[in-house]
């Protein structure tokens, strides 16, 4: 059974139609990343996944129930952008409350502060808190209960370079114990290296959905190859290779992703004049630019 399913899910805000037969699936353990311009239809699908405001046609499940229904929420985690809790109380007293709240053992809060690095600043007020370590508070309040579908809304926001790595790490363990997980994010480079699949909204239409590999296949954006020549030989390089040369020992070629291969047995044949080759696939953010431009021409008269 999947953990969370939608089949053309629409919804309109007077003439603003927010969401336009939206589908995709996410699967126990998968990792799947929701991106999309602001305005594209995140926000509104995530409140429709949690059940806080309703849709207007197609059909969801999470976790085999409708959303927002009792047995949802129960197994459900929700993390947003801006956390916000009482300044006066400590770490550890706002993660009791939340764990009575819920029906849970409040003597379990130390060992969720400590699961999200939190353990030495649980006894101090949250005023105190930089805006990652609230960030950090919140995911420790999404961890309650062991959810089996994590919906996280820009969830590193705030945070330092090593606080995100280890926040990723963090879901890649709940990934491996069976959880889903659907994550909204702007920080495409860190995305790109951490999550299974790729859905991108434009204008509240879905336009791609698959993993990484895939959407380079189907984007037929150019792959570039760096060569690195030895000293005496970038010129000779270039020309072999009708190639552009850089900064001294560097050629800079593009091909298709059918001519991969046949490029790289070029540059093998050159032998002792290359000492390396870098190939650098489509970016992420480069994929993103190119199927949102999607919706654009599908709109052109």
């Amino acid at each position: 059974m999947t953990s969370l399913t939608l089949s053309q899910v629409t919804k309109t805000f007077g003439a603003n139609r927010a969401l336009d037969g939206v589908g995709f699936t996410v699967a126990p353990g998968e990792r799947v990343a929701l991106l999309g311009h602001n305005g594209a239809g995140k926000s509104t699908l995530m409140k429709i996944i949690l059940g806080l405001i309703p849709f207007d046609s197609g059909a969801i499940t999470v976790l085999g129930a409708a959303p927002g229904s009792h047995a949802a929420r129960r197994k459900v985690a929700y993390l947003p952008e801006n956390v916000a809790f009482h300044p006066s109380l400590t770490g550890l007293e706002q993660l009791r409350y939340y764990l009575r709240l819920r029906g849970e053992r409040p003597a379990t809060a130390m060992d969720l502060l400590a699961r999200v690095g939190l353990a030495d600043a649980a006894k101090r007020r949250i005023g105190t808190y930089s805006k990652g370590m609230r960030q950090r508070v919140g995911l420790a309040q999404a961890l309650i209960g062991n959810p089996r579908l994590l919906v996280l809304d820009e969830p590193t926001s705030g945070l330092d370079p090593v606080s995100r790595r280890e926040f990723y790490a963090m879901l890649d363990g709940l990934a491996a114990e069976g959880a889903a997980i659907l994550l909204s994010s702007h920080a495409l480079t860190e995305v790109e290296a951490r999550t299974d699949r790729i859905v991108i909204l434009s204008k509240g239409v879905m336009v791609a959905n698959d993993t990484l590999a895939a959407l380079r296949r189907q984007a037929a954006l150019p792959i570039h190859l760096h060569v690195t020549t030895r000293p005496d030989q970038a010129d000779a390089v270039a020309r072999s290779l009708d190639g552009a040369r850089m900064n001294g020992v560097t050629v800079d070629l593009t091909c298709g992703h059918d001519q991969k291969l046949a490029r790289l047995g070029q540059i093998t044949a050159l032998g002792a004049m290359i000492e390396d080759v870098e190939v650098i696939p489509p970016s992420l953010e480069d994929l993103y630019s190119h199927f949102s431009r999607q919706t654009d021409t599908r709109t052109q008269p």
